[in-house]
């Protein structure tokens, strides 16, 4: 990896923050659901809340959508989301295998159960779950672990990195600690490496995005079908 070089402003940069702050407003409303479930249980269906939560990410990342300047670029040519679609299914696979045992921290309960007391999908939250995990979730966490963390390991000014630069160092300690990130870690590590991989070789992070949103969509449609709802 090249010598990091400190940029303007530090960790407290524009660029940093306009990247770390929807991530990291996503993570504390997570952390706050069981005790906001607790608190409003008595006045609507606490599943929303993820609905919620999705909703106050997307509104953050529209807010700041023209200062991400690697989003503002040429869209990929066919055969490269082609691959893309491909990596994001090889994931899909991955996730669905390693998903027990050893390979699993943290996990509990039966995960969001979309389902009405009488056994039928409730329809809207099972859409509500499924776009946010699918739409909203893979931009924000593109941006920041891909963007933000893998090319901050090479250099603070990371924005001045390409994701050419990026070393191999960088690729695997964001993809460990993003695997962490996630119950099924090990799977989360591959997923990491992969969407890594894509942006790496290709410069273009719509191309991480999109294999995150086939693994993600994929993953929500096998959940429905299968009323696999531990994977959510």
């Amino acid at each position: 990896m090249t010598a990091r070089s400190i940029e303007p402003g530090g960790l407290c940069s524009p660029a940093l923050l306009i990247r770390l702050i929807p991530f990291a407003v996503f993570i504390g409303l997570l952390a706050l659901e069981p005790w906001l479930a607790r608190q409003l249980a008595d006045v609507f269906d606490t599943r929303w809340l993820y609905g919620w939560r999705s909703i106050v990410v997307a509104g953050l990342l529209a807010l700041m959508w023209r200062r991400y300047a690697e989003l503002r670029v040429d869209l990929p040519g066919i055969g490269e989301c082609l691959l893309a679609v491909g990596v994001g299914l090889a994931v899909l696979v991955v996730w669905l295998m390693l998903d027990a045992g050893f390979f699993v921290i943290g996990q509990s309960g039966s995960g969001f159960d979309p389902r009405q007391p009488d056994g039928r999908l409730h329809w809207p939250l099972a859409v509500m779950r499924l776009a946010g995990s699918a739409l909203v979730v893979p931009v924000m966490e593109e941006l920041f672990w891909r963007s933000l963390v893998m090319r901050w390991l090479v250099a603070t000014d990371f924005v001045a990195v390409t994701p050419a630069k990026v070393g191999i160092s960088a690729l695997l300690i964001s993809s460990v600690v993003f695997g962490f990130e996630h119950s099924q870690w090990a799977a989360g590590i591959v997923a990491g490496l992969a969407y890594g991989w894509l942006y790496r070789r290709s410069g273009n992070l719509w191309l991480a995005i999109l294999a995150h949103v086939v693994t993600n969509a994929g993953l929500g449609l096998w959940v429905l079908a299968a009323g696999a709802w531990y994977f959510w």
